[in-house]
């Protein structure tokens, strides 16, 4: 039998830390080629420590694009907010070694013939949805992120101008006859730009956020508080601490509470499966859910490097289902086009939506005009239920 009652604890990092800042900014250059060209590859990595830019990898596109991969990066850089003295925008030494795809990676992933485009690479990819939050997201994870997500905002606007890009938070839940209850303890620690501040002044800042980020009645007099608990924070982001991309998959999906395949999102174009049938199993995942079908869902999906269809489709509903696991299963296959190509046309994956996806989570957050977070959506419930009856 699951337990009922426990404490389950997630984390969550800003975008200007180490690892997000390179996460923007190789999430920036898939926008710029696919923004030039749709079915643009890329494949891109980043590196950064003290005043150094470092971007690797394969591309296949316009080629004026890796013209403009510098001010692209750097562009992103000052976006997040750093104009330090051992990492700024402008003055950090940058050195771009992104080069063209590998032409036996190319040729088993294009569409030729009677092939159709296969999978990026072989791999695991999960999907997760739940009834703790209205986004049908973990409750843990869901508040870490907005607990920085408010504290940046209100950095770059102003009324938290102490503050440096670079911060972390993490959120303990009670869980109570499975739902989450109260917060049983809380962790901020945050860059500040004033060395004098201690962590008490910290706090004062910080507090009103996180109030404002967790449901009213979560925070009571037994909250355990650690803010900045090391003391002071100044040397922040790849200053402090080399970030690469790719290193924080776990803040990315779903902060622990489900399974996870392995593979990082951020620098990759939509035919590397390792984000877009991640992204296509957290939609399918959370219209399992929203169509009333499970309160639990948790969906894997598996690939072949050059072979369109998945290999596997598995659904857990976590004893949670008013529907066969089987039947859902097979339903899943039938509502929506699971290869390469399939999921990129369904949730229409080639435009230039990938930079916002870089902190704060690729899922929970809400659809957008221009086709950000397409995987958000619960438009396939309806079709879902029909294919089971």
């Amino acid at each position: 039998m699951p337990r009922s009652s426990y404490l389950f604890t997630s984390e969550s990092v800003s975008e200007g830390h180490p690892d997000k800042v390179c996460d923007r900014i190789s999430d920036t250059i898939v926008d710029a080629y696919i923004a030039a060209m749709p079915e643009a590859r890329v494949a891109c990595e980043t590196m950064t420590t003290t005043n150094r830019i470092v971007i690797a990898g394969e591309v296949r596109g316009p080629e004026e694009v890796l013209d403009q991969v510098e001010d692209l990066a750097r562009g992103a850089i000052r976006d997040i907010g750093y104009e330090q003295e051992g990492f700024h925008w402008q003055h950090a030494q940058f050195e771009n070694l992104l080069h063209p795809q590998s032409a036996d990676i190319a040729q088993g992933v294009d569409a030729s013939g009677n092939k159709d485009e296969g999978a990026g690479d072989q791999g695991i990819m999960f999907g997760y949805a739940c009834r703790e939050t209205p986004e049908l997201m973990p409750a843990p994870i869901f508040y870490a992120h907005r607990i920085l997500k408010l504290m940046a905002d209100a950095r770059k606007s102003g009324a938290a101008a102490m503050l440096g890009p670079d911060a972390k938070s993490q959120v303990t839940i009670a869980y109570h006859d499975g739902k989450p209850t109260k917060a049983t303890s809380i962790v901020v620690s945050t860059q500040h730009l004033d060395e004098s501040m201690t962590s008490d002044d910290v706090r004062e800042v910080v507090e009103p956020y996180v109030r404002e980020a967790l449901p009213q009645d979560w925070i009571n007099g037994s909250t355990e508080w650690h803010i900045n608990p090391t003391g002071k924070f100044v040397i922040g982001g790849p200053d402090g601490d080399c970030g690469l991309t790719g290193r924080k998959i776990i803040v990315d999906t779903y902060g622990g509470a489900a399974p996870h395949g392995g593979g990082a999102f951020s620098g990759k174009d939509p035919t590397k499966v390792d984000r877009s049938a991640a992204y296509a199993a957290r939609y399918l995942a959370k219209n399992v859910v929203a169509a009333d079908l499970a309160d639990r869902c948790t969906i894997q999906l598996s690939y072949a490097i050059g072979v369109a269809k998945p290999l596997s489709i598995y659904v857990d509903l976590h004893g949670t289902g008013k529907v066969e696991e089987e039947a859902l299963e097979k339903a899943l296959g039938e509502v929506m086009d699971l290869s390469p190509r399939g999921i990129r046309q369904h949730l229409e994956l080639n435009r230039p939506i990938y930079a916002r996806t870089a902190a704060y989570g690729h899922f929970g957050r809400a659809p957008e005009a221009d086709g950000g977070f397409s995987w958000e959506k619960v438009d396939l419930a309806d079709a879902l239920v029909a294919a089971i009856k």
